[in-house]
């Protein structure tokens, strides 16, 4: 899908904030899921392994929280329980909710998958330089803060 820029043909699409961004996480999560294939899993099992607290972790918190859809979150919950990953308990605090556990597996997954992600920032800032990196941050933070304080208009009518 290209930019409403590129679609209007006043920018190329690499001209564009969104299409480099969305070009980025697309080679950085293809890059996580050859990993995780080595192990049998994907990133958004890996995502879940590291987000689960370890007294447990409400289910209807982790869609949010990992940017996954709940019918794709069930799924990959459903296929984590069934591979001994994690367990699913009634949670205490809400009679309705269930609490997502990990298991010993799931523990030891999470150090492998906690180990991927330390090593991708830990080699990204050998080559690139500490102000370079600091200046990428503060610009992706500006982005999310004008998108939260809906700052930005899509469309002026």
């Amino acid at each position: 899908m290209h930019s409403i820029f590129y679609i209007l043909g006043s920018m190329k699409p690499e001209e564009t904030i969104d299409f480099q961004i969305k070009g980025l996480w697309h080679s950085i999560a293809r890059m996580y899921n050859e990993e995780a294939a080595k192990y049998g899993g994907t990133l958004t099992i890996a995502y879940i392994l590291l987000n689960v607290d370890k007294e447990g972790t409400p289910s209807t918190a982790l869609g949010p929280r990992i940017g996954v859809e709940t019918t794709s979150l069930s799924r990959t919950l459903k296929n984590m329980e069934e591979r001994d990953l994690i367990t699913r308990k009634p949670n205490p605090a809400d009679g309705r909710g269930v609490l997502v556990q990990l298991t010993k597996e799931g523990e030891r997954r999470r150090k492998t998958a906690r180990a991927a992600v330390v090593n991708f920032n830990e080699r990204v800032r050998e080559f690139v330089p500490t102000d370079k990196m600091n200046q990428f941050f503060e610009v992706v933070q500006s982005i999310q803060g004008l998108i939260n304080e809906k700052q930005i208009h899509l469309i002026d009518v």
